[in-house]
């Protein structure tokens, strides 16, 4: 690979990475006390992908070991956000199920980032933004079925 494409991607993974540092800082800035992003994520996550999912496969999704999803749910079930349930397939595992607390609080969470949003739009129109929206998707879909091989 030469140096100038090698450049280019590192450019823009740094970029994204930055931002990403940025954004979460700015998200867990507006979440309430005792309350992380790892927190608004898994929740985030149950909702955008589907809830009754067991603490391994929530794990191998974040990419963290099992110990540190283990302590974020521990979390989520001391502030009423989510319930754990028997495995319907597995007797010795649970699942993680949403409550109503919990889809309240991503909604809570969502529009206390407002005034960031509002600064973020003042520089950058919506439509601008829409117009990324479909060339990360296709980013994050590659890189996640790449994670997988």
């Amino acid at each position: 690979m030469d140096n100038d494409t090698r450049h280019v991607y590192f450019t823009f993974f740094n970029e994204i990475g930055i931002i990403a540092q940025l954004s979460r800082a700015a998200m867990e800035a507006r979440l309430p006390k005792g309350l992380t992003l790892p927190h608004f994520s898994v929740i985030n996550h149950l909702i955008r992908v589907r809830d009754g999912q067991t603490p391994l496969t929530l794990a191998r999704a974040f990419q963290v070991p099992k110990t540190t999803m283990t302590h974020t749910l521990s979390g989520l079930l001391e502030h009423g956000f989510v319930e754990m349930r028997p495995n319907p397939k597995d007797g010795r595992s649970k699942t993680v199920w949403l409550t109503d607390a919990g889809r309240t609080f991503r909604e809570a969470a969502i529009k206390a980032s407002d005034p960031d949003i509002e600064a973020l739009k003042a520089a950058f129109p919506k439509q601008k933004v829409e117009q990324l929206l479909p060339l990360l998707a296709d980013i994050r879909s590659f890189m996640d079925a790449y994670r997988d091989e």
